[in-house]
């Protein structure tokens, strides 16, 4: 089934490639040659060393630890960004090899990035939530607090009654889902826990974090109640104002189609345009749920799975997971696990602590206690996580400062269908179905994410959608993915599904490339040792197939696309 649905998903995306599935169609053959890439004077080196400054560069500045927005600084980082972007076409890039290649499509891409968060995204204008994030994790900090750490920490207090105070003035063309998602966020907790620290009870939203931390500060830090009563003051006030303006912010959240297409060609170097990613994913959706309902079928005369009864059986059932997946990797030669990742999964560390909320287990909860191995391959063992550490020996000065959520993530989702095929969960019948819960989840996702960018669904209507499709998604999930989706440069919430499916694109056409001679630990120890770049620009490098890589020779500057 699984080999299946790719090839179908491929053809219907007309992603097929004579290096994959032989030859090519007559109108392909006969097409013109798309652009080449520049023959200009400059190495390599210089390539490295513009790149350096960039990356320097794209750290936006900040005053006492608050990113400056001011439209003085927004103009001159656009100005900068333009210089750094004339010297693109002056590279040699024609008589480089191919790696050398990937790596200047990677930096423009880059660049790419930047100049739609310039001129498109713009957040600071648009998205009032930029500000409550801003804001966050100073609610977490830990006290008491001295020296160096204590002065940061003032001056970010001390800074936040003006820094809101621009707030209001920049955000002229507030989104009405942005709107709404920030004042949830201000006075609602989100129910999931995204990057918070544990409290038995959730705080709700950034106002009740700071009650939290005033409730702290007054224990074991009084000389700083001041301050935060001041900041607590000015986020009230925020709030106030946002409620107050809600009527008139009506905009749409998302950055429209023309916009989405050229951000998947130019950023996210996709061979696909939205359209094609719909397409994949609704068969994607399809296969998921005749994959879940035949496995529900077959499984039929076994006990349903059942969540633990307590914290030490969850925990148990951690450790053994842990181990399982370990042994399985070394013993099936899935992937080197180098000297330098931990031997425990109290020290890798996991996705889901063991929380009991009053309303019940939310969606990740609901599979991760019910059988930890799905979430524990994509975000830990050896997903992100150990993605993660592998990442930090790369020292290649360009692709180690690099990451595409299409490889991350579409690896994290590749792990969960590939260790299934592979038998990891040939004992666990009851598992399987939850591998496609997650299937079902990533394509109903990717299918909501292009069209709440593309603005053909609001944020509510997207969470309606995934519930429909997904069984035990509840609504604090959905409400969090959907905030991310449509908050940060468009396309993460697709790059689940279309990255693993581009995985598994690059491992047939190795397979067929080397023929018996192909290792599968071989290509996923490449992938770990690589650098994290868009999977089309992997291909390329692993491979030196360029039917893919050919059209992003094309370059069509953003200035140019209609809004």
């Amino acid at each position: 089934m699984r080999a299946r649905g790719l090839v179908i998903a491929m053809l219907l995306a007309g992603s097929v490639t004579p290096n994959a599935f032989g030859p090519a169609p007559a109108s392909a053959q006969t097409a013109p040659r798309p652009d080449a890439p520049p023959s200009g004077t400059r190495g390599y080196t210089d390539l490295v060393t513009l790149f350096t400054a960039f990356d320097t560069w794209r750290k936006p500045p900040a005053v006492d630890g608050v990113v400056d927005f001011s439209p003085a600084t927004v103009e001159k980082r656009r100005a900068e960004l333009r210089a750094f972007q004339a010297k693109l076409p002056d590279f040699a890039v024609a008589r480089w090899d191919r790696h050398q290649q990937v790596d200047y499509l990677a930096v423009r891409a880059q660049m790419d990035l930047q100049d739609f968060n310039l001129n498109v995204l713009k957040p600071w204008a648009r998205d009032p939530g930029m500000y409550v994030d801003e804001l966050q994790d100073l609610a977490y900090t830990d006290l008491p607090l001295k020296g160096a750490a204590l002065a940061d920490f003032r001056a970010r207090l001390r800074t936040i009654p003006a820094y809101l105070g621009q707030a209001k003035t920049n955000l002229d063309a507030v989104a009405a889902d942005y709107a709404d998602l920030a004042l949830h966020s201000l006075s609602h907790g989100d129910g999931v826990g995204h990057g918070m620290p544990y409290r038995a009870v959730e705080p709700e939203g950034l106002i009740g974090w700071f009650a939290d931390l005033h409730g702290r500060a007054r224990e074991q830090q009084p000389e700083l109640v001041g301050e935060i009563t001041a900041a607590e003051t000015a986020i009230r006030g925020f709030r106030d104002w946002l409620t107050a303006a809600r009527p008139t912010m009506t905009a749409r959240a998302g950055v429209g189609k023309p916009a989405y297409d050229w951000f998947l060609a130019n950023v996210r170097l996709m061979p696909f345009t939205s359209d094609e990613v719909v397409t994949i994913a609704k068969r994607e959706l399809t296969r998921y749920w005749a994959d879940y309902t035949t496995e529900r079928h077959r499984n039929r005369k076994l006990p349903e799975l059942q969540l633990p009864k307590s914290a030490a059986e969850y925990e148990s059932q951690l450790a053994g997971t842990d181990t399982k997946i370990r042994k399985w990797l070394k013993d099936e030669e899935i992937i080197t696990i180098p000297d330098y990742i931990p031997g425990t999964y109290q020290e890798v560390g996991f996705n889901a602590p063991w929380i009991v909320r009053p309303t019940g287990p939310m969606f990740w909860e609901q599979i991760q206690f019910r059988d930890a191995s799905p979430d524990h391959l994509h975000a830990t063992f050896p997903g992100h996580r150990f993605d993660g550490m592998t990442a930090k020996r790369v020292t290649d000065p360009i692709r180690s400062r690099i990451g595409d959520s299409g490889r991350t993530e579409g690896w994290g989702f590749y792990l969960e269908e590939t260790a299934l095929q592979l038998g990891l969960f040939d004992d666990r019948p009851r598992t399987r179905e939850l591998i496609y819960i997650f299937g079902l989840f990533r394509a109903a996702r990717t299918i909501g994410d292009v069209e709440m960018q593309r603005n053909e669904m609001t944020v509510g209507e997207t969470m309606q959608f995934w519930k429909k499709w997904t069984p035990y998604l509840d609504d604090n999930v959905a409400r969090t993915d959907a905030g991310i989706y449509i908050r940060r440069p468009p396309g993460y919430g697709m790059t689940y599904t279309i990255g693993a499916l581009q995985l598994q694109q690059l491992l047939v056409d190795r397979r067929r490339q080397l023929g018996e001679n192909f290792s599968l630990r071989d290509y996923h120890d490449y992938l770990m040792n690589t650098g994290r770049l868009p999977v089309s620009l992997l291909r390329y490098d692993l491979t030196g197939y360029d039917d893919e890589i050919q059209r992003f020779w094309h370059h069509v500057p953003l200035s140019e696309v209609p809004r």
